[in-house]
């Protein structure tokens, strides 16, 4: 029978408006502005009592807020004045001190049982939420020092091998100086230093004494130093803001020395902070000997609370090529680490020589605390002390020979376990980082470019809605409901799969809305031309709908074309634009084609009339 689908088709048309109504809505529940508090290790239990005092504090600060809630590891205070935001989260931060983490965030407000289903809101771009602004600064001195050292010791080394003789060799105030018996030796220690170490330079004085030797890093070194180290800690953030699962993140340098992080939309910020925010780095070294080395404390509870270590690493988390969190046979926490082929080769060949030592795996952070000082007008000010946290978690026996693989125990459990894995996956720090500025970025732009977005969108359907009912009557009113469907459709996909809203992604919402309707125009033009030559009104409808369908497939897939290749080489905004373009194009096919169909089969199909109304 013509204009009558089958069950199946039926049911799929009524579960498509089930899945867009379902999953679209959770995008009128507007998110709440809140302050969310963390611990900066991962181990840290955020408790009932730790939320008390949030609360106290902004009681005493004046601050309205409602809905204080924990999970163990963080706590998320709601506050009811969007403005009050940031001063709440300084009068937190102020009282809870540098232990926590405090964040800026929104809380959503989508009901239980949304969220039972999956459903939750689309993820907004930085240019209509606005977000959150980070600004770090990178300790180039850091990397310098590190690099003299390396040199130092490969100094060292050689004069070893060539049998110099010397009194010491140090570093002081940038420069590595070398204290010599003779002159003799002075004169041969420079000549090999110069021939194998083109790197330094001297900066001897003819006053200065003649048996030290001084040398400096030069300015071309320097410069390469500085700028690999920035170039390094770029690719480590943005490898662990993508680990984190931020939506269209901006990480960019500023500046000499200096990296931004511009994270959009609603996220968990308090943990991306703490991740961002987090320099840590791994040294295995072997247990003293002797009395040289450094003493360290170890990170939790054991009967032996410090250890001697020597003072050089047999490697260090550079080496890393992959670390995946998981669980030893006693379900104890533990990080699984894959090395370098330098890594493995130098772990097996510090290990071969020492079964029955302890190896000490030695976790460091660097870490900034908060002084309070009170101001001349009697204000109390915040100033970020960086600090560096030198801690053994495992100090094991060597029983054989290690390889590129092996494990690391001795964590604080299973969420400190999985941040050291993504810290050492995302790639070591060339220098360590220190938050200096953290901002919230354009809310009321965003509001604006919402309102606008809005507006735009609500305009273009409603003029494509009264030109589509004036010119097609009855089969327009079919077509601006499929067209209504099409926006909720879009909406619902954009949603489930995690998609990100931008400006540009409005742009292609209102260009989708446009494009919707020619799917029916081109269906409902070739019926009235069925009709005029003299088609029976079934055989109309059903000739239009199929003899138009080569047409729109081919224009379709077309731009669907041209919308991937946008995708793939575009980014930002660009990729913005046609996430919501493609999705657009195979949501309107499917309301344009099937939906209308399927309305018009409902009122008309299989019925006996004499006259379209199109």
């Amino acid at each position: 029978m013509l204009n009558k689908f089958p069950l199946w088709k039926n049911s799929l048309i009524l579960i498509a408006a089930l899945f867009a109504f379902v999953y679209a809505s959770p995008n009128y529940f507007p998110a709440d502005a809140a302050i969310q508090l963390s611990g900066q290790s991962g181990s840290m239990i955020i408790d009932e009592d730790v939320l008390k005092k949030m609360e106290r504090t902004l009681e005493n600060s004046e601050i309205s807020f409602f809905g204080g809630e924990t999970d163990g590891q963080t706590a998320i205070v709601r506050i009811e004045d969007r403005d009050s935001q940031l001063r709440a989260k300084e009068v937190i931060q102020a009282e809870m001190g540098g232990d926590y983490v405090v964040a800026l965030n929104l809380a959503p407000t989508t009901p239980n049982w949304l969220n039972s289903l999956g459903g939750k809101p689309m993820k907004l771009g930085l240019d209509l939420s606005g977000g959150v602004h980070f600004l770090l600064e990178v300790d180039l001195n850091s990397a310098i020092e590190l690099q003299l050292e390396g040199t130092l010791n490969e100094i060292k080394a050689i004069l070893r091998e060539e049998k110099i003789r010397y009194r010491s060799f140090e570093i002081v105030d940038n420069q590595i100086v070398g204290k010599f018996r003779d002159e003799e030796q002075v004169q041969t220690a420079r000549n090999i230093i110069r021939t194998n170490f083109v790197d330094i330079q001297s900066v001897n004085s003819p006053r200065q004494n003649q048996l030290l030797l001084t040398y400096v890093l030069n300015d071309t070194t320097i410069s390469i130093i500085e700028d690999s180290a920035i170039k390094q800690n770029l690719t480590s953030l943005r490898n662990r803001v993508n680990e984190l699962g931020v939506s269209e993140p901006i990480v960019s340098r500023q500046g000499k020395n200096r990296i931004v992080v511009e994270l959009p939309g609603v996220q968990d910020t308090a943990e991306a902070k703490r991740i961002i925010g987090k320099t840590a780095n791994l040294e295995f070294r072997l247990e003293s000997k002797s009395r040289i080395g450094d003493r360290f404390n170890f990170r939790n509870e054991q009967a032996q609370s410090n250890a001697l270590l020597e003072k050089n690493a047999v490697i260090t988390g550079e080496n890393v090529t992959d670390a995946r969190a998981s669980f030893d046979e006693n379900g104890r926490p533990q990080v699984n680490i894959t090395l370098d082929s330098k890594g493995g080769w130098q772990m097996g060949y510090a290990t071969r020589d020492n079964i029955g030592r302890r190896l000490g795996v030695l976790f460091i952070e660097y870490k900034t605390k908060l002084e309070k000082s009170v101001s001349e007008k009697g204000d109390i000010e915040l100033r970020s002390v960086p600090y560096v946290e030198k801690n053994i978690i495992s100090l094991a026996t060597i029983q054989a020979q290690l390889g590129k693989q092996f494990r690391i125990t001795g964590l604080d459990g299973q969420r400190e376990s999985s941040e050291l894995a993504l810290l050492l996956r995302a790639g070591a720090l060339a220098a360590p980082m220190y938050i200096v500025e953290e901002r919230t970025i354009g809310p009321s732009l965003g509001a604006d470019n919402i309102e606008l977005g809005v507006k735009s969108v609500s305009l273009g359907l409603a003029l494509v809605l009264m030109f589509m009912v004036i010119i097609y009557k009855a089969f327009g009113i079919a077509a601006n409901i499929a067209l209504s469907m099409n926006l909720l459709l879009l909406v619902a996909f954009m949603s489930i799969i995690g998609a990100t809203l931008t400006l540009p992604g409005i742009a292609g919402i209102v260009l989708t809305v446009g494009m919707a309707v020619d799917a029916n125009v081109l269906i409902f033009s070739r019926i009235r031309e069925e009709l005029k030559q003299g088609a029976s009104v079934q055989l109309a409808i059903d000739s239009g709908y199929n003899r138009a369908f080569v047409s729109i497939l081919d224009a379709n897939i077309t731009t669907l074309i041209v919308a991937l290749i946008l995708f793939l080489i575009g980014s930002g905004p660009v990729q913005g634009f046609a996430v919501t373009l493609s999705i657009g194009i195979l949501t309107s096919m499917f309301t344009s084609i099937i939906m209308t169909r399927g309305i018009v089969n409902f009122v008309v199909g299989g019925r006996k009339i004499d006259r379209l109304w199109i």
